[in-house]
């Protein structure tokens, strides 16, 4: 279980970062949906994974977007899907910029409680705010139960730490 979800959250994090190494060898017949995501562009692989599992949907019908920025909004939701859509354990919204109408109500609520990721104040959540690769990985790093956590160095260093040691940074 922990190894899939570490392949899945590798992806997602592929997804949300376009920083991965790894070597995908896809065919030339291997077709994608989006205009913008070539057979031949190194995150291709990553984007048909999480667009097939539910973790995205581009962000129309036929453009995926892949050099655009993620919000906190947003990775939440990738990371939300990712794990299975888990509903959170209460509705209680201590956020006056998130609405229970927002497609991001329920990830936000799921990870603050998880103690994924916590508001921006105590107020705010500031959705629509963009991540760094230092949030997106300690998100992942948190969901993932804080491996190897050390407490040294700056907030996000044993979350960067971790996704070297696991290759995800290669």
């Amino acid at each position: 279980m922990k190894r899939k979800l570490i392949t899945v959250l590798s992806a997602a994090l592929a997804l949300m970062m376009l920083i991965t190494a790894i070597p995908f060898s896809v065919g030339a017949a291997f077709a994608t949906p989006f205009e913008d995501v070539k057979a031949d562009d190194y995150f291709c692989e990553a984007v048909i994974w999480a667009y097939g599992e539910g973790v995205t949907t581009g962000t129309t019908a036929t453009k995926f977007a892949p050099q655009a920025t993620c919000t906190r909004g947003q990775v939440v939701t990738f990371l939300w899907r990712a794990m299975g859509k888990p509903e959170p354990t209460s509705s209680v919204n201590p956020f006056e910029d998130v609405k229970a109408s927002d497609y991001y109500f329920k990830p936000i609520l799921w990870a603050v409680e998880k103690g994924i990721t916590t508001g921006t104040s105590a107020k705010r959540f500031s959705p629509d705010v963009t991540c760094t690769n230092a949030h997106i990985l300690t998100f992942i790093w948190r969901a993932l139960g804080e491996p190897g956590k050390t407490g040294e160095g700056e907030w996000y260093a044993d979350a960067q730490k971790w996704a070297t040691d696991a290759g995800l940074l290669d």
